[in-house]
């Protein structure tokens, strides 16, 4: 491969890869805990927009359950965005033929 071809795949990858965060960073997931009580929406970099909490799942008297809750709808979104990630960007780097990426 002479030069200027490399040249060209490195600014085609790049061009790609900016595609791809810009879809990535459009995404949105929604994590869930408790039979859907705790819904949390991220973005596809994972960023927290919002938590929703049926009122249901507030019990003074339990409060650690409730916090429970919200981590592993906070986990729940957490995986899908790296889900995305690794689906959006994953390949692209593999486009360059160079050892190692």
């Amino acid at each position: 491969m002479d030069m200027n071809q490399m040249m060209h795949q490195a600014r085609k990858m790049q061009a790609q890869l900016t595609e791809a965060q810009d879809a990535v960073a459009a995404a949105e997931v929604e994590g869930s805990a408790g039979g859907g009580m705790v819904k949390v929406t991220a973005n596809g970099n994972g960023e927290v927009k919002s938590i929703v909490i049926a009122p249901d799942v507030v019990d003074p008297d339990d409060v650690e359950m409730l916090q429970d809750l919200i981590l592993a709808a906070i986990a729940d979104a957490s995986a899908q965005a790296k889900a995305i990630q690794d689906d959006k960007l994953g390949g692209i780097a593999g486009g360059l033929g160079i050892p190692g990426l």
